[in-house]
Protein backbone atom coordinates (compact mmCIF):
# COMPACT_ATOMS: atom_id res chain seq x y z
CA UNK A 1 0.00 0.00 0.00
CA UNK A 2 1.28 3.12 -0.51
CA UNK A 3 1.54 5.77 2.45
CA UNK A 4 0.69 9.36 1.78
CA UNK A 5 3.04 12.03 2.70
CA UNK A 6 2.82 14.14 5.72
CA UNK A 7 4.65 16.51 7.62
CA UNK A 8 6.62 15.03 10.34
CA UNK A 9 5.91 16.72 13.88
CA UNK A 10 7.90 15.24 17.37
CA UNK A 11 5.43 14.35 20.28
CA UNK A 12 7.60 14.17 23.31
CA UNK A 13 10.28 11.35 22.19
CA UNK A 14 8.39 10.15 19.24
CA UNK A 15 7.24 11.48 15.65
CA UNK A 16 4.40 11.77 13.90
CA UNK A 17 3.97 11.61 9.90
CA UNK A 18 6.35 11.49 7.11
CA UNK A 19 6.98 7.67 7.05
CA UNK A 20 7.45 7.28 11.20
CA UNK A 21 5.58 4.04 12.36
CA UNK A 22 1.61 4.50 12.85
CA UNK A 23 1.47 4.94 16.86
CA UNK A 24 -1.86 3.66 19.39
CA UNK A 25 -2.80 6.32 21.52
CA UNK A 26 -5.56 5.79 24.06
CA UNK A 27 -6.83 8.10 26.65
CA UNK A 28 -7.27 7.44 30.66
CA UNK A 29 -10.93 7.20 32.17
CA UNK A 30 -10.13 7.98 35.49
CA UNK A 31 -11.39 11.05 36.75
CA UNK A 32 -8.65 13.75 36.55
CA UNK A 33 -8.88 14.86 40.50
CA UNK A 34 -7.84 11.10 40.93
CA UNK A 35 -4.07 11.28 40.32
CA UNK A 36 -3.03 8.23 42.05
CA UNK A 37 -5.89 5.97 39.82
CA UNK A 38 -4.67 8.06 36.91
CA UNK A 39 -1.11 6.99 37.16
CA UNK A 40 -2.03 3.39 37.55
CA UNK A 41 -3.88 3.51 34.46
CA UNK A 42 -0.96 4.96 32.75
CA UNK A 43 1.48 2.74 33.92
CA UNK A 44 -0.95 -0.30 33.06
CA UNK A 45 -1.44 1.40 29.26
CA UNK A 46 2.02 1.35 28.84
CA UNK A 47 2.90 -2.03 29.75
CA UNK A 48 -0.01 -2.63 27.08
CA UNK A 49 2.11 -0.98 24.32
CA UNK A 50 0.32 2.65 24.29
CA UNK A 51 2.38 5.11 22.69
CA UNK A 52 0.91 8.49 23.20
CA UNK A 53 -1.43 8.67 26.60
CA UNK A 54 -4.27 11.26 26.49
CA UNK A 55 -5.61 13.19 29.65
CA UNK A 56 -8.57 15.37 30.42
CA UNK A 57 -7.74 18.72 32.16
CA UNK A 58 -11.03 20.57 32.73
CA UNK A 59 -9.77 22.57 35.45
CA UNK A 60 -6.16 23.98 36.94
CA UNK A 61 -6.79 21.39 39.70
CA UNK A 62 -6.38 18.89 37.09
CA UNK A 63 -2.65 19.99 35.59
CA UNK A 64 -1.25 18.93 38.23
CA UNK A 65 -1.78 15.23 37.18
CA UNK A 66 0.40 16.42 33.85
CA UNK A 67 3.75 16.50 36.49
CA UNK A 68 2.60 12.92 38.22
CA UNK A 69 2.25 11.45 34.40
CA UNK A 70 5.60 12.52 33.20
CA UNK A 71 7.16 11.38 36.50
CA UNK A 72 5.07 8.03 35.85
CA UNK A 73 5.63 7.02 32.09
CA UNK A 74 8.19 7.56 29.50
CA UNK A 75 5.04 7.35 26.52
CA UNK A 76 4.86 11.22 25.68
CA UNK A 77 1.43 12.80 27.87
CA UNK A 78 -1.41 15.12 25.61
CA UNK A 79 -3.45 17.61 27.69
CA UNK A 80 -6.95 17.33 26.12
CA UNK A 81 -8.56 21.27 26.81
CA UNK A 82 -12.04 22.38 26.01
CA UNK A 83 -12.30 26.44 25.88
CA UNK A 84 -10.06 27.43 28.16
CA UNK A 85 -7.16 28.80 26.71
CA UNK A 86 -5.28 29.28 30.10
CA UNK A 87 -5.65 25.69 30.70
CA UNK A 88 -3.43 25.23 27.74
CA UNK A 89 -0.64 27.68 29.13
CA UNK A 90 -0.38 25.82 31.96
CA UNK A 91 -0.04 22.25 30.48
CA UNK A 92 2.56 23.56 28.14
CA UNK A 93 4.67 25.05 31.22
CA UNK A 94 3.69 21.86 33.20
CA UNK A 95 6.18 20.04 30.33
CA UNK A 96 3.13 18.30 28.47
CA UNK A 97 4.23 16.61 25.21
CA UNK A 98 1.34 17.72 22.76
CA UNK A 99 -2.16 19.88 23.50
CA UNK A 100 -5.25 19.30 21.93
CA UNK A 101 -7.66 21.98 21.71
CA UNK A 102 -9.69 23.71 18.77
CA UNK A 103 -8.42 27.44 18.14
CA UNK A 104 -11.35 28.28 17.06
CA UNK A 105 -13.29 27.59 20.88
CA UNK A 106 -10.91 29.68 22.88
CA UNK A 107 -11.82 32.75 22.18
CA UNK A 108 -10.24 35.99 20.12
CA UNK A 109 -7.02 36.40 18.41
CA UNK A 110 -4.67 36.96 21.20
CA UNK A 111 -5.66 34.05 23.06
CA UNK A 112 -4.94 31.84 20.07
CA UNK A 113 -1.31 33.48 19.70
CA UNK A 114 -0.93 33.35 23.57
CA UNK A 115 -1.14 29.36 23.12
CA UNK A 116 0.52 29.05 19.51
CA UNK A 117 3.25 31.06 21.13
CA UNK A 118 4.11 28.82 24.07
CA UNK A 119 3.76 25.78 22.12
CA UNK A 120 6.02 26.78 19.46
CA UNK A 121 8.98 28.04 22.28
CA UNK A 122 8.63 24.73 24.13
CA UNK A 123 8.20 22.87 20.53
CA UNK A 124 4.90 21.26 21.54
CA UNK A 125 2.26 20.27 18.98
CA UNK A 126 -1.07 20.88 18.80
CA UNK A 127 -3.98 18.31 17.56
CA UNK A 128 -7.19 20.27 16.51
CA UNK A 129 -9.75 17.74 16.96
CA UNK A 130 -13.39 17.95 14.97
CA UNK A 131 -16.26 15.27 15.62
CA UNK A 132 -19.62 15.56 14.41
CA UNK A 133 -20.89 16.98 17.39
CA UNK A 134 -18.62 19.76 17.64
CA UNK A 135 -19.21 21.55 14.16
CA UNK A 136 -19.05 25.25 14.51
CA UNK A 137 -22.98 27.04 13.69
CA UNK A 138 -21.47 28.66 10.25
CA UNK A 139 -20.50 25.33 9.39
CA UNK A 140 -23.69 23.30 10.25
CA UNK A 141 -25.95 25.45 8.18
CA UNK A 142 -24.17 25.65 5.30
CA UNK A 143 -23.84 22.08 5.17
CA UNK A 144 -27.35 21.18 6.84
CA UNK A 145 -26.06 18.66 9.26
CA UNK A 146 -22.19 16.93 9.70
CA UNK A 147 -21.29 15.86 6.58
CA UNK A 148 -17.61 14.87 5.74
CA UNK A 149 -17.08 17.58 3.65
CA UNK A 150 -17.98 19.72 7.16
CA UNK A 151 -16.06 17.80 9.27
CA UNK A 152 -12.69 18.80 6.93
CA UNK A 153 -13.32 22.68 6.58
CA UNK A 154 -14.32 22.79 10.39
CA UNK A 155 -10.77 20.84 10.85
CA UNK A 156 -8.83 22.90 7.93
CA UNK A 157 -10.87 26.43 9.77
CA UNK A 158 -8.94 25.37 13.24
CA UNK A 159 -5.93 24.89 11.91
CA UNK A 160 -5.85 28.11 9.66
CA UNK A 161 -6.50 30.48 12.88
CA UNK A 162 -2.88 28.51 13.99
CA UNK A 163 -1.08 28.87 10.68
CA UNK A 164 -2.17 32.87 11.16
CA UNK A 165 0.77 32.75 13.76
CA UNK A 166 2.92 30.70 11.76
CA UNK A 167 1.93 27.86 13.57
CA UNK A 168 2.19 24.74 11.95
CA UNK A 169 3.21 21.53 14.18
CA UNK A 170 -0.52 20.43 13.68
CA UNK A 171 -1.87 17.01 14.24
CA UNK A 172 -5.37 16.75 12.54
CA UNK A 173 -8.76 14.25 13.65
CA UNK A 174 -12.06 13.84 12.00
CA UNK A 175 -14.19 11.41 14.06
CA UNK A 176 -17.67 10.73 13.43
CA UNK A 177 -20.20 7.79 14.77
CA UNK A 178 -20.79 7.22 11.16
CA UNK A 179 -17.60 4.65 9.50
CA UNK A 180 -18.62 5.82 6.45
CA UNK A 181 -18.48 9.37 7.05
CA UNK A 182 -15.45 9.29 9.30
CA UNK A 183 -13.73 7.76 6.09
CA UNK A 184 -15.22 10.27 3.89
CA UNK A 185 -13.95 12.84 5.47
CA UNK A 186 -10.03 11.73 5.75
CA UNK A 187 -9.93 11.36 2.87
CA UNK A 188 -11.03 14.85 1.35
CA UNK A 189 -8.58 16.06 4.20
CA UNK A 190 -5.65 13.66 3.10
CA UNK A 191 -6.06 15.56 -0.28
CA UNK A 192 -6.34 18.83 0.94
CA UNK A 193 -3.71 19.25 3.69
CA UNK A 194 -0.48 17.88 4.76
CA UNK A 195 -0.70 17.28 8.38
CA UNK A 196 -0.69 14.14 9.96
CA UNK A 197 -3.83 13.12 10.69
CA UNK A 198 -5.30 11.20 13.91
CA UNK A 199 -7.56 8.39 13.03
CA UNK A 200 -10.74 7.30 14.98
CA UNK A 201 -14.78 6.70 14.93
CA UNK A 202 -15.94 8.35 17.68
CA UNK A 203 -18.15 6.98 20.71
CA UNK A 204 -17.79 4.17 18.51
CA UNK A 205 -19.56 1.41 20.73
CA UNK A 206 -18.99 -1.01 23.67
CA UNK A 207 -16.08 -3.70 23.09
CA UNK A 208 -17.83 -5.81 20.36
CA UNK A 209 -19.67 -2.83 18.20
CA UNK A 210 -16.97 -0.31 18.90
CA UNK A 211 -14.15 -2.44 17.40
CA UNK A 212 -16.21 -3.84 14.43
CA UNK A 213 -16.22 -0.05 13.47
CA UNK A 214 -12.89 1.04 14.45
CA UNK A 215 -11.41 -2.13 12.32
CA UNK A 216 -13.48 -0.93 9.40
CA UNK A 217 -13.38 2.86 9.49
CA UNK A 218 -9.51 2.51 11.18
CA UNK A 219 -8.40 -0.40 8.68
CA UNK A 220 -9.86 1.28 5.77
CA UNK A 221 -8.04 4.40 5.84
CA UNK A 222 -4.83 2.58 6.93
CA UNK A 223 -4.46 0.29 4.04
CA UNK A 224 -5.23 3.70 1.95
CA UNK A 225 -2.49 5.00 3.42
CA UNK A 226 -3.69 7.27 5.75
CA UNK A 227 -3.21 7.64 8.95
CA UNK A 228 -0.46 8.52 10.96
CA UNK A 229 -1.37 7.72 14.56
CA UNK A 230 -4.79 6.25 15.93
CA UNK A 231 -7.03 5.55 19.08
CA UNK A 232 -9.84 2.80 18.98
CA UNK A 233 -12.77 4.61 21.01
CA UNK A 234 -14.41 1.55 23.29
CA UNK A 235 -16.87 1.94 26.35
CA UNK A 236 -14.21 -0.07 28.15
CA UNK A 237 -11.03 -0.76 29.95
CA UNK A 238 -8.57 1.54 28.14
CA UNK A 239 -6.60 -1.20 27.71
CA UNK A 240 -8.74 -2.70 25.57
CA UNK A 241 -8.37 0.09 23.06
CA UNK A 242 -4.89 -0.09 22.92
CA UNK A 243 -4.42 -4.25 22.46
CA UNK A 244 -6.83 -3.58 19.33
CA UNK A 245 -5.36 -0.97 17.92
CA UNK A 246 -2.35 -3.10 18.08
CA UNK A 247 -4.37 -5.82 16.61
CA UNK A 248 -5.32 -3.79 13.72
CA UNK A 249 -1.71 -2.58 12.97
CA UNK A 250 -0.63 -6.42 12.66
CA UNK A 251 -3.56 -7.21 10.54
CA UNK A 252 -2.23 -4.83 8.06
CA UNK A 253 1.13 -6.10 8.47
CA UNK A 254 2.06 -2.70 9.72
CA UNK A 255 3.86 -4.12 12.90
CA UNK A 256 5.73 -7.22 14.28
CA UNK A 257 4.69 -9.37 17.22
CA UNK A 258 2.87 -12.78 16.81
CA UNK A 259 0.04 -13.28 14.64
CA UNK A 260 -2.38 -15.19 16.06
CA UNK A 261 -4.25 -17.71 13.25
CA UNK A 262 -6.83 -19.95 14.37
CA UNK A 263 -10.05 -21.92 12.26
CA UNK A 264 -13.49 -21.77 13.46
CA UNK A 265 -13.99 -25.66 14.26
CA UNK A 266 -16.55 -27.79 11.93
CA UNK A 267 -18.14 -31.41 12.15
CA UNK A 268 -14.41 -32.83 12.01
CA UNK A 269 -12.90 -31.23 15.20
CA UNK A 270 -12.36 -33.62 17.83
CA UNK A 271 -10.78 -31.33 20.49
CA UNK A 272 -11.75 -28.54 22.63
CA UNK A 273 -10.35 -26.13 19.97
CA UNK A 274 -11.97 -22.96 21.63
CA UNK A 275 -10.59 -23.35 25.06
CA UNK A 276 -7.37 -23.92 23.69
CA UNK A 277 -7.02 -21.22 21.11
CA UNK A 278 -8.08 -19.13 24.01
CA UNK A 279 -5.15 -20.29 26.05
CA UNK A 280 -2.71 -20.13 23.32
CA UNK A 281 -4.08 -16.58 22.78
CA UNK A 282 -3.71 -15.45 26.24
CA UNK A 283 -0.14 -17.62 26.57
CA UNK A 284 1.30 -15.82 24.15
CA UNK A 285 -0.02 -11.99 24.68
CA UNK A 286 3.40 -10.89 25.85
CA UNK A 287 5.33 -12.69 23.05
CA UNK A 288 7.63 -10.00 21.20
CA UNK A 289 8.33 -12.25 18.70
CA UNK A 290 7.67 -11.58 14.82
CA UNK A 291 6.00 -15.25 14.22
CA UNK A 292 3.07 -16.41 12.83
CA UNK A 293 0.87 -19.19 15.15
CA UNK A 294 -2.06 -21.16 14.71
CA UNK A 295 -4.40 -23.49 16.48
CA UNK A 296 -6.24 -25.16 13.91
CA UNK A 297 -8.75 -27.70 14.58
CA UNK A 298 -8.52 -30.35 12.23
CA UNK A 299 -5.40 -33.06 11.52
CA UNK A 300 -6.66 -33.84 8.47
CA UNK A 301 -6.92 -29.91 6.96
CA UNK A 302 -4.77 -27.91 9.54
CA UNK A 303 -1.39 -28.55 8.79
CA UNK A 304 -1.93 -27.89 4.85
CA UNK A 305 -4.34 -25.09 5.68
CA UNK A 306 -1.88 -23.19 7.85
CA UNK A 307 1.29 -24.05 5.94
CA UNK A 308 2.46 -20.75 6.41
CA UNK A 309 2.62 -20.78 10.08
CA UNK A 310 5.87 -20.43 11.66
CA UNK A 311 4.47 -23.52 14.16
CA UNK A 312 1.12 -24.71 15.26
CA UNK A 313 -1.06 -27.65 16.08
CA UNK A 314 -3.81 -29.24 14.66
CA UNK A 315 -6.16 -31.77 17.19
CA UNK A 316 -7.56 -34.71 16.95
CA UNK A 317 -9.34 -36.89 18.89
CA UNK A 318 -7.57 -36.61 22.40
CA UNK A 319 -4.71 -35.70 21.10
CA UNK A 320 -2.63 -33.56 18.19
CA UNK A 321 0.00 -32.53 15.36
CA UNK A 322 2.66 -30.04 16.17
CA UNK A 323 3.86 -28.64 13.05
CA UNK A 324 6.30 -26.07 11.27
CA UNK A 325 5.90 -24.49 7.77
CA UNK A 326 2.92 -27.12 7.21
CA UNK A 327 5.67 -30.09 8.29
CA UNK A 328 4.16 -32.27 10.83
CA UNK A 329 7.01 -32.57 13.92
CA UNK A 330 5.22 -35.29 15.89
CA UNK A 331 1.86 -36.05 18.00
CA UNK A 332 1.09 -35.18 21.05
CA UNK A 333 -2.17 -35.98 24.05
CA UNK A 334 -4.28 -33.16 23.64
CA UNK A 335 -3.33 -32.28 27.51
CA UNK A 336 0.00 -31.37 26.32
CA UNK A 337 -0.62 -29.83 23.28
CA UNK A 338 -0.57 -26.17 24.53
CA UNK A 339 2.59 -26.84 26.74
CA UNK A 340 4.51 -28.40 23.66
CA UNK A 341 3.19 -25.59 21.36
CA UNK A 342 4.93 -22.75 23.80
CA UNK A 343 8.05 -24.64 24.02
CA UNK A 344 8.33 -25.06 19.83
CA UNK A 345 7.43 -21.13 20.31
CA UNK A 346 10.53 -20.90 22.67
CA UNK A 347 13.08 -22.37 20.11
CA UNK A 348 12.11 -20.12 17.36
Amino acid sequence: MGKRTSKQVKVGNVLLGRGAPVLVQSMLSKPSTDVLGSVAQAKALERAGCEIIRAAIPDMESVRLIHALKEAVSVPIVADIHFDYRLALECAAAGVDKIRINPGNIGDDNRVKAVADACRERGIPIRIGVNDGSLEKHILAKYGHPTPEALCESALYHASLLERFGFTDIVVSMKASSVDSTIRAYQLAAEKCDYPLHLGITHAGTARMGLVKSAIGIGSLLQQGIGDTLRVSLTADPVEEVRAGLDILKALDMRGGVRFISCPTCGRTRIDLLSLANKAEAALAGCKKDITVAVMGCAVNGPGEAREADIGIAGGKGEGLIFKKGQILRKVPEDRLLGELMDEVEKL
